[in-house]
C-alpha cells in the first residue's frame, strides 16, 4: 500500500512542468556561481590531472566564475613541456585546456612552496596568466567560493 502511494505520488510528480531540459526551474535565471577547483594530480595520472582544468573550462564556458588551485604534483603542469604532453584519455593535451582557461581569463594559482621544490618558476606560470599561492591565498579562496571542487 505504501509502494503504491509513493509511486502514485511520484507520478504525479513527475507530470508537473516544473523543470525545463536544462534543470532550471520556469522563470529562474541560472546563478552564476564562483567555484574554486583544487587539484594534487600531476603528470602521473594524464586523465586525473586533465579534471579541473575540463571542468573548469566547462562551468567558466557556462558562464560560472571559476579559479583554480594546484597543489602538490599538479604544480608542474605549469610547466608548458608537461602540459602540452600530458595526454588524458580521450582529450587534447592539458596545454590546449590551459590555454582556453587563460583566454577566459580563468586564474589558475600553482602553490608556491609546491612549485618551489619542483622547480616550477615564475615564467612558467606567466604562459598560463597563472601566479604563486600560498596558505593565505587559500584561505581567501575558499571564503569567496560559492562551491569548492576537489579533484
Amino acid at each position: 500500500m505504501a509502494r503504491r502511494a509513493f509511486l502514485t505520488r511520484m507520478a504525479q510528480l513527475a507530470a508537473l512542468p516544473f523543470l525545463t531540459a536544462g534543470g532550471v526551474l520556469q522563470g529562474q535565471s541560472k546563478k552564476q556561481l564562483k567555484i574554486l577547483m583544487k587539484s594534487a594530480w600531476g603528470s602521473d595520472d594524464p586523465t586525473k590531472a586533465a579534471f579541473p582544468f575540463s571542468h573548469g573550462l566547462a562551468l567558466a564556458e557556462a558562464g560560472h566564475e571559476i579559479q583554480i588551485y594546484l597543489l602538490g604534483e599538479a604544480v608542474v603542469l605549469m610547466r608548458k613541456v608537461v602540459a602540452d604532453a600530458v595526454m588524458p584519455v580521450g582529450w587534447p593535451a592539458v596545454g590546449e585546456f590551459l590555454g582556453k582557461l587563460k583566454a577566459k581569463g580563468v586564474q589558475i594559482y600553482a602553490c608556491g612552496a609546491c612549485s618551489r621544490a619542483r622547480g616550477v618558476t615564475e615564467a612558467d606560470l606567466a604562459n598560463y596568466g597563472a601566479r604563486f599561492g600560498s596558505p593565505p591565498v587559500f584561505v581567501s579562496l575558499i571564503e569567496w567560493a560559492d562551491h569548492i571542487i576537489t579533484e
